[in-house]
């Protein structure tokens, strides 16, 4: 039960990094988009949040999530 409640607390923090991620991304998206209409300047910025969003959090996540056992 012990170790069930490591991995929950575990996956629960990789969840708040996630939506700390995306919050700082889409601040960063904000700044740069302050009196302008252009898609090009904040194209990297959404790009760079999405593959470290899915490389550093939902990776690990979807591996120690295989390994729970239902």
């Amino acid at each position: 039960m012990e170790k069930m409640n490591k991995k929950a607390i575990t996956v629960g923090a990789l969840i708040i990094g996630s939506a700390i991620i995306w919050g700082l991304v889409m601040v960063a998206c904000s700044f740069k988009l302050k009196g302008t209409e252009c898609y090009d300047q904040i194209q990297n910025i959404l790009i760079g949040g999405t593959f470290t969003h899915l490389i550093l959090l939902w990776q690990p996540m979807a591996v120690m999530l295989a390994h729970f056992k239902i």
